[in-house]
């Protein structure tokens, strides 16, 4: 006689709707662009990481593209990644969020035109997110680095 499967955890559900709240609020706020109220969403010590190679890009065009801890690290970050973007000349299409218990996985791509060189570009983006008690605890990025490093290669 075979055990019976066990039904799904109550929890399970719960915690990925939780997921998927904060992670679509986060993506609202991103696309106001208000740097302050994207933090907000961020826990103290949340692991950011970005797939850079550590040493082949020039940080001085890119200063945005670092590791980040603290919830003013992350206000920081998307005022960086604005001030080095011209106005009006960018967008991000989302095209997948999937979502397992605290685990988030957005795909999607961005264009953006790079204010010192005037040069458009477009970028494949993976952002794996995990959220812990409504923040962001885990922002780890996958993007086209080579493309955003060209667009500011003068």
């Amino acid at each position: 006689m075979t055990k019976p499967t066990p039904a799904p955890t109550a929890t399970a559900p719960t915690a990925t709707a939780a997921t998927r709240s904060v992670v679509e609020e986060l993506l609202r706020r991103i696309a106001e662009g208000d740097a302050d109220r994207i933090a907000e969403l961020y826990a103290d010590g949340a692991d950011w990481r970005l797939n850079w190679p550590e040493q082949e890009h020039g940080r001085a065009a890119t200063p945005w593209i670092r590791h980040r801890a603290t919830r003013a690290d992350a206000a920081a970050h998307y005022r960086e990644l604005a001030a080095h973007h011209v106005p009006g000349e960018a967008g991000t299409r989302v095209e997948r969020i999937l979502v397992d218990g605290a685990d988030a996985v957005v795909l999607g791509e961005i264009r953006q035109t790079a204010a010192p060189t005037g040069r458009p570009y477009r970028a494949r983006f993976a952002l794996h997110l995990t959220v812990a008690d409504g923040r962001v605890v885990r922002h780890h990025v996958y993007e086209d680095s080579l493309a955003v490093a060209d667009a500011f290669t003068a």
